[in-house]
């Protein structure tokens, strides 16, 4: 017992010893893991000192002094925020379903941090008060149309408000615009109606436009044609007026007796058709006058 008795303290001491060490390399650890932050490029750390505001640090190291020190992160990358659907009453007394994006980003990391304490209930309130304002002036028939104004007037109201929170409202986009189930049932019919005259219009302009293209066609083939027939009987003309020219031409060299010989045959080709009616010219017996003359000379000689 006196040999065992020690070397049994003397392991509880090195156990308590080991479990001292360990401690202070956990309480180590924990210290500097409370002492330096990593802060990434889109982050910034507000540190409050005792209580009072030091200002923003990062990106990269910083180091804090633990138990002295407060932190708050703040993400600097732009960011949504879904205002789900409110009722809002048009001006003409139409109840409206309305739901539409936020979309903002934080400029100064320590006022977002001091001047309000939740900003997303904050902007969703004024966002949702200046909506019903918005639409209260706005008839349900132009409510659709005018999504871009109603936009513009709410991102408008939203920054002049969270500017001073440093914090800017980049855009707000109405996602959508339910009116109630009977109005939808009217504009599906309304919209039917107008689809259906605008199909009748269209089919009738291009009836008209056919019409007008196949009259103009006609016109212009009439004209060619006619231009045509023209040109044909030019043609024809000049053809008969050169070959009356040619006639004439070789009619200058033929002496009496050639004509003479020309109209005898002439006369034996009627002698020869089978009809029993002969026709001569009124001038035959001058046609035959050179040809006594002409027996006359032989005679003589």
């Amino acid at each position: 017992m006196s040999i065992l008795g020690p070397i049994q303290l003397q392991t509880v001491g090195d156990i308590v010893d080991y479990a001292i060490y360990a401690i202070v390399v956990v309480v180590a650890i924990a210290l500097i893991g409370a002492t330096i932050k990593i802060i990434r490029e889109y982050e910034r750390l507000v540190v409050f000192r005792l209580g009072r505001l030091i200002g923003a640090r990062g990106p990269g190291v910083v180091f804090i002094i633990p138990i002295v020190n407060r932190i708050n992160k703040v993400d600097l990358r732009e960011r949504y925020l879904e205002v789900p659907h409110q009722t809002c009453i048009t001006k003409d007394n139409a109840p409206t379903d309305i739901d539409f994006l936020i979309y903002y980003k934080v400029v100064e990391a320590t006022q977002s941090i001091v001047q309000v304490q939740n900003f997303e209930g904050a902007s969703i309130g004024i966002a949702t008060t200046t909506l019903r304002a918005v639409v209260g002036d706005i008839p349900l028939d132009e409510l659709l149309a005018k999504r871009e104004q109603i936009n513009q007037v709410l991102r408008t109201k939203l920054d002049e408000v969270t500017e001073r929170w440093g914090i800017k409202v980049t855009n707000v986009e109405i996602r959508e615009i339910r009116p109630p189930q009977d109005v939808q049932e009217a504009m599906v019919r309304q919209m039917s109606a107008e689809r259906t005259r605008r199909a009748t219009v269209t089919e009738a302009d291009g009836k008209r436009e056919a019409s007008i293209l196949v009259a103009e066609g006609d016109k212009k083939s009439n004209i060619l044609r006619a231009e045509g027939d023209k040109q044909a009987q030019i043609l024809r003309a000049e053809g008969y007026a050169g070959a009356l020219n040619q006639i004439f031409g070789a009619a200058k060299g033929i002496d009496s007796k050639t004509m003479i010989l020309q109209y005898l045959d002439a006369l034996k080709a009627i002698g020869a058709s089978p009809s029993t009616k002969y026709i001569f010219p009124l001038e035959f017996t001058n046609l035959i006058a050179p040809l006594r003359e002409y027996a006359k000379e032989n005679e003589k000689k």
